[in-house]
Formats: structure tokens, C-alpha cells, sequence
């Protein structure tokens, strides 16, 4: 199996909009520990390490580090 990128979301402004709105009144740290669980909740659903390989390659690559 391979990444799919297609957009698939019916609403992706609402669904930007939810992310947010699930880090209002979060101080930092409490923020990242939402985004980790997020993460790993996710990862479990796709349950392919390649394409969590490929998920993460794609993101990396919109990153810059500090």
C-alpha cells in the first residue's frame, strides 16, 4: 500500500478549523501532547509502517528546523 494524498476531506476549511479550535485555551506543552496523541491514534488507524514512512517523508519535507 501507498500514500494516498488525494483530498478527500468534504470540508477541508472546517476541518482546519476543528484542529485549531481543539488547541484553544492549551498552553504549549499541553498542545504538543494533543498533536502526539493525534498522531499516534492516527497512525494506529493506518497501520502501515511504509506509509506512515511515506506520511512522514512528505511532512518532514514542509519542515524547517529551528
Amino acid at each position: 500500500m501507498s500514500l494516498d494524498t488525494t483530498p478527500r476531506l468534504a470540508d477541508p476549511d472546517a476541518t482546519y478549523a476543528m484542529l485549531v479550535a481543539a488547541h484553544r485555551d492549551l498552553d504549549e506543552t499541553a498542545s504538543r501532547r494533543l498533536d502526539a496523541k493525534l498522531v499516534l491514534i492516527l497512525a494506529n488507524h493506518i497501520g502501515d509502517a511504509r506509509v506512515l514512512e511515506q506520511a512522514l517523508a512528505l511532512a518532514k519535507a514542509g519542515t524547517t528546523s529551528r
